[in-house]
């Protein structure tokens, strides 16, 4: 049976390739601390089970360390040039969007397929599991159509994760966070500092306490993922499903939309708003975040009054 682990190999695997040849890249001044950047993320893939805790901590203050001091960085040059990308866009037209559309409907089928399948693959990590068997198939279909040179993905794909930076692992550092400040009982302490702020008796009040808090601390964890838990144990279990007999459906979908108006309006959500800023060379870091603004704000406000008038 086919396991998340397949996952975390396929991912070590590829982060170690991204190591050593940055490693390997002398013209770029900041190589050893890529490498070392992009090493420890493959030795977490490879060995995080058998680091245990203390070993993954320290893995991590590590990553923190080096991603801190700005030893990662990309080197000059290496793009292809415009005119050879007109060229092969030329040549190969709609090949190269079949290409990339092979991971999304391999990672769809294989989510249906696995949990029709019985023992092929773990059901629960089906959609995970099959995006990466959709990688693998889109590789392969790519090199045996375009015949790049052996190393050239790798190369871009490192290229493009040098780029991108720390922010790349973002997400992943935030989640956990989240997972942390529920286990640390931060919701039960958020909770009462909402408590007391909350007219007593207030459904309406309570309500925008959690669809605001679901979009600050959104703001703050940068992932609504890492939000909700928290939220949830302050104001949404005990309040408004427990006290208020709210529809927990309507109460966590609504809630993860309001969280996710926060993501529109937070640097902290990398993958969504600093990534793109950096790989289209936009002179604002902030320029995603800025045009956002103005949409997610009264999106945040319908959705504080959707919680109010379909969970009750």
């Amino acid at each position: 049976m086919i396991t998340l682990g397949f996952v975390y190999v396929l991912a070590g695997l590829t982060f170690a390739i991204f190591a050593a040849l940055g490693l390997g890249d002398r013209s770029n001044p900041k190589r050893f601390g890529n490498a070392a950047f992009w090493g420890l993320l493959a030795l977490s893939m490879l060995a995080g089970d058998r680091l245990g805790d203390f070993g993954n901590g320290l893995l991590v203050l590590a990553l923190v360390a080096i991603a801190g001091t700005g030893q990662i960085g990309r080197a000059p040059g290496g793009e292809v040039p415009a005119g050879v990308q007109a060229e092969r866009a030329a040549k190969y037209g709609n090949f190269l969007l079949i290409v990339a559309l092979i991971i999304p409907v391999v990672a769809l089928a294989g989510t249906f397929l696995f949990k029709w399948v019985p023992g092929l693959a773990d059901p629960k990590q089906a959609t995970l599991i099959s995006l990466g068997i959709g990688v693998l198939i889109a590789l392969a279909v790519g090199m045996a159509r375009l015949r790049p040179a052996l190393l050239l993905p790798a190369q871009q794909g490192r290229r493009l994760l040098d780029a991108v930076g720390w922010a790349a692992i973002l997400p992943q550092m935030l989640a956990s966070l989240g997972a942390v400040f529920a286990l640390a009982g931060v919701g039960e302490v958020v909770g009462d500092l909402i408590g007391a702020a909350i007219p007593q008796g207030s459904l309406f009040g309570a309500v925008v306490a959690f669809g605001l808090g679901m979009a600050l601390f959104t703001m703050v964890m940068g992932n609504a993922f890492a939000a909700f838990p928290v939220m949830i144990a302050a104001v949404g279990m005990p309040l408004l499903i427990k006290q208020y007999d709210g529809n927990p459906a309507v109460v966590a979908a609504i809630g993860m939309l309001a969280g996710f108006c926060g993501t529109l309006m937070t640097p902290m959500a990398a993958n969504f708003n600093l990534v793109p800023a950096a790989l289209l060379e936009l002179k604002n870091p902030y320029g995603v975040i800025k045009v956002q603004i103005g949409t997610a704000i009264p999106l945040l406000a319908v959705n504080i009054l959707f919680i109010w008038l379909f969970a009750f």
